[in-house]
């Protein structure tokens, strides 16, 4: 959206006593998220590997120092947990990866199962004798930790309970190529929305889950018809920010819009999920973009800065521009006119 701003220098720089943190003083871990053909295929852990790897290769790959690949064909509690998360944490622990600070970047479903992961791994690895992750924050892009409904409809359907029609059946298809049977819905049932939002929904850790959410479609709008509220999609903004509760949202501020109005969301998300914070919008980002290279046009913030859990704080700077020709204020943050949501992460 290109306006012709009247510029008011108001930039959004927190002045505090604790040091400021950038994301390249840390270990990156990185956790992706669902990938349907494996629904299909059930890759061995040799090609979940491969694929793992190829899910972050347009703008995180190079940046990290770890992954953790897991299968979409099978359950976070089940087999994920078993012969995924658990032999790498065993390795990320002995290996020392996270002594200085982990953070943990996710996409999508990674998100949801990055909070079971948060929520055991102290205890895993303290009973087979091993030193727990330090974890200080994770980097949550279009989080599907409080489900999405396309889940809901997939499993519905693939078990012969859903009604639906040609738009339902294309919508899904645009998302998952072809519907699943019931045998193989796989971390779609952790999809749905009432599993998702029970699956460790009140963890111990007190690590924060920084938020980043989009607000456009790679699918033509045709998903959104059947996501409650501004979606990405593939996610609505319940689950991408965070909130308590699902329901229908406009933002994940009562402050400020996605395109950076400054302006009361009355349907903005108000409460939260345990330290889930929300830090960047962007209008024209969507569910994978929000991972890409590619530059989708100026974000916003809704939250000015966040604490890790070892103290430092991340800062975004941003500038208010007052619009003569509505009479409105728009909220950007600095630097996103040329930098992509992921580049800006990466480089607070």
């Amino acid at each position: 959206m290109k306006k012709y701003p009247i510029y008011l220098s108001m930039a959004a720089v927190l002045m505090t006593g604790s040091a400021q943190a950038a994301l390249n003083d840390y270990a990156v871990v990185l956790v992706h998220g669902f990938q349907a053909d494996q629904l299909k295929s059930k890759p061995g852990s040799a090609q979940v590997a491969t694929e793992g790897a190829e899910y972050w290769q347009e703008f995180w790959l190079a940046r990290a120092d770890a992954r953790i690949d897991w299968p979409s064909h099978e359950r976070i509690e089940g087999k994920i947990a078993t012969d995924y998360l658990w032999p790498k944490l065993k390795e990320l622990s002995q290996k020392g990866t996270c002594q200085a600070g982990c953070v943990f970047v996710t996409h999508s479903t990674g998100d949801l199962v990055t909070r079971y992961l948060i929520d055991n791994q102290a205890n895993w690895l303290l009973n087979a004798g091993l030193e727990p992750l330090n974890i200080v924050a994770t980097y949550d892009f279009a989080g599907a930790g409080g489900g999405s409904e396309l889940g809901d409809m997939v499993v519905n359907v693939a078990e012969g309970g859903g009604a639906w029609n040609a738009t339902l059946r294309y919508a899904l298809s645009l998302w998952l190529g072809e519907i699943p049977d019931r045998q193989n819905t796989g971390v779609l049932n952790d999809l749905r929305v009432a599993n998702a939002r029970q699956l460790s929904a009140l963890p111990d850790s007190r690590v924060p889950r920084l938020r980043f959410a989009g607000d456009s479609s790679d699918y033509l709008g045709v998903t959104s018809g059947f996501l409650p509220g501004h979606d990405d999609g593939v996610v609505a903004s319940h689950s991408a920010c965070g909130a308590s509760a699902a329901g229908d949202f406009s933002s994940c501020s009562v402050h400020v819009a996605y395109n950076g109005k400054l302006a009361t969301q009355s349907d903005g998300v108000s409460r939260f999920m345990p330290y889930h914070y929300p830090l960047l919008m962007g209008e024209d980002y969507s569910h994978r973009g929000l991972i890409s290279r590619r530059h989708e046009g100026e974000v916003t913030t809704a939250t000015a800065q966040a604490t890790l859990l070892d103290g430092q704080v991340i800062r975004v700077n941003s500038t208010d521009e007052w619009y003569w020709l509505n009479g409105h204020y728009y909220r950007y943050v600095d630097g996103s006119d040329s930098k992509t949501i992921s580049e800006l992460a990466y480089n607070f």
